[in-house]
């Protein structure tokens, strides 16, 4: 019985089955090979013609927000390792410990668990106790009517209220807060999710009020964010600064990251260009600018010529510029300015107020 070929078998595999060695015409020997060269030359274009063709795809589908084509690894034969070395083979392996998962448990309370008396024996000896730890969570609801003393001034014509406790605003404790955001952006929960948890444990929640608190009012996180960053500055001498691509609302970004073993501050910005280190190591967007020695000295550092230092030298010196004070300056005083060094003078003058402004702590192994 015969056996098909398969319609997908390589075409490699079948051009190597002809052989012109074997036609006795030169002539029609050398156009068969003349034309059996030509068909893998079209056919190494044609693959890679294909694989850019993918690599299009793959790139147009990650900018609509999807995924490329997988990259599926071949399956590696059973049986058979990377390395064979038997001097791997004679290693005498090592004894597993296994670690105590108990250990950084907290106890929250402790029950002794006795022994009922009368199924003892007589000469039932009592030798202290065996520990068992149970790990457990409690939900349960916390709603706390307030009783607010009112106070009524005639002469004043003024009335007086006991205000809440704090964190208590919008008929909701801080507790229910922070357990519906840590699940939202913590555990990847849907608002209609939240709302029909909520509703499980007995609480009475609008979606709009939740829209409101994931989004709105974040005033207070933004302090405590700025204080955090600012401790976590002073924390260390030295700190770690690095950037990765990100995007945002489909637009390509920067996430800006800096660090040290007591701390990580995360800040997504439009650029990664200095002033944008800049504004990440200030926790602020509005960069602020000076002109004094140090811009002169970092002037110098960034090759910018001294006909250009000498220039900026007669603007105000030693005033705080915003960014679009110091551009009008430059446009007057300095319009044949160019692109490059109008940059390196922003940065210089950017970096100049960041060493001598005293509202967050100066890291001083920075890399501008």
């Amino acid at each position: 019985m015969t056996q098909k070929s398969s319609p997908e078998k390589p075409v490699e595999t079948l051009l190597q089955t002809i052989d012109p060695s074997g036609i006795a015409d030169e002539s029609l020997r050398r156009k068969l090979e003349m034309l059996l060269n030509l068909i893998e030359q079209l056919q190494a274009k044609t693959k890679q013609l294909e694989e850019e063709n993918q690599k299009l795809r793959d790139e147009n589908n990650r900018l609509k927000g999807e995924q490329g084509k997988p990259d599926v690894k071949a399956n590696k034969p059973k049986g058979f390792k990377d390395n064979h070395s038997s001097e791997k083979e004679r290693k005498t392996p090592k004894n597993h410990i296994k670690s105590n998962k108990n250990a950084d448990i907290k106890i929250d309370r402790k029950e002794i668990l006795e022994y009922p008396l009368s199924d003892l024996p007589d000469d039932a000896v009592f030798k202290g106790y065996e520990e068992v730890i149970i790990q457990d969570i409690s939900l349960e609801t916390d709603n706390v009517l307030f009783l607010k003393q009112k106070y009524y001034s005639p002469s004043q014509g003024k009335t007086f209220l006991a205000p809440l406790p704090a964190g208590y605003d919008g008929e909701f404790g801080p507790g229910i807060k922070a357990l519906v955001m840590s699940l939202y952006y913590g555990g990847n929960m849907t608002q209609a999710k939240l709302l029909e948890f909520l509703e499980n444990i007995g609480i009475s929640m609008s979606g709009g009020y939740l829209s409101n608190l994931l989004i709105k009012k974040q005033g207070d996180f933004e302090v405590e964010l700025n204080e955090a960053y600012i401790e976590g500055l002073a924390s260390s001498t030295w700190h770690h600064f690095d950037q990765t691509s990100a995007r945002v609302k489909g637009v390509n970004h920067t996430t800006n990251v800096i660090c040290n073993p007591l701390y990580t501050v995360y800040s997504t910005t439009p650029k990664k260009d200095r002033l944008s280190v800049l504004g990440v190591l200030q926790n602020k967007q509005e960069l602020e600018f000076i002109l004094s020695p140090l811009t002169y000295e970092l002037l110098d550092s960034l090759h910018v010529p001294t006909k250009w230092s000498n220039k900026i030298k007669l603007l105000p010196q030693g005033k705080v510029f915003t960014l679009e004070e110091l551009s009008s300056l430059l446009d007057t005083y300095l319009s044949k300015l160019g692109s490059q060094h109008r940059t390196r003078v922003l940065e210089a003058a950017a970096i100049a107020f960041y060493h001598q402004q005293d509202q967050i702590p100066v890291v001083q192994n920075e890399c501008l």
